[in-house]
């Protein structure tokens, strides 16, 4: 299970070159339920979401590079690519996503909890902006079946 609260981010207050980052470049054969292939720098991953918000049932499993470039013929819609950053954040990680490409400017933060409890009392830190974790066009599913018009709204609306 998977349990997430994500909120956009405008201004960073600090280094990011002294967190851990990954580079991502994923896509999506289907969009619902999500059926995902991911490059994480190294390493491809199969994922599969059920629907949902703030909880879902996820699966993971790695795929070799030959599997992800056979499964990559199926990707429909926009690839994402982005920067992550692991940001710990008292006992729990922040995980700050800057976009890339199509969906340049875009940043937000998503923040994994153990419990629906400890989701529902969190705290974000000040330089979290609007939470969206309600608003489905955030995932990236839904960023990847944006066209060129949508994308271009989506982005001025997120400044």
């Amino acid at each position: 299970m998977e349990i997430e609260r994500k909120y956009l981010v405008n201004d960073i207050p600090f280094d990011l070159s002294t967190f851990d980052k990954n580079e991502i470049n994923q896509g999506y054969i289907v969009a619902d339920p999500a059926v995902r292939i991911r490059r994480k720098n190294d390493k491809y991953i199969l994922t599969i979401k059920s629907g949902g918000l703030l909880a879902r049932h996820e699966f993971e499993k790695e795929l070799s590079k030959n599997e992800f470039d056979e499964l990559s013929q199926m990707v429909s819609g926009n690839i994402i690519s982005k920067t992550r950053y692991i940001i710990p954040y008292n006992e729990l990680k922040i995980e700050l996503d800057i976009f890339h490409d199509k969906f340049e400017g875009l940043k937000y933060a998503e923040v994994e909890f153990p419990d629906i409890e400890g989701a529902k009392s969190f705290i974000a830190p000040d330089y979290f902006g609007e939470e969206v974790t309600e608003d489905a066009s955030y995932q990236n599913s839904s960023l990847s079946r944006m066209s060129p018009d949508e994308i271009s709204l989506f982005l001025k609306n997120n400044k």
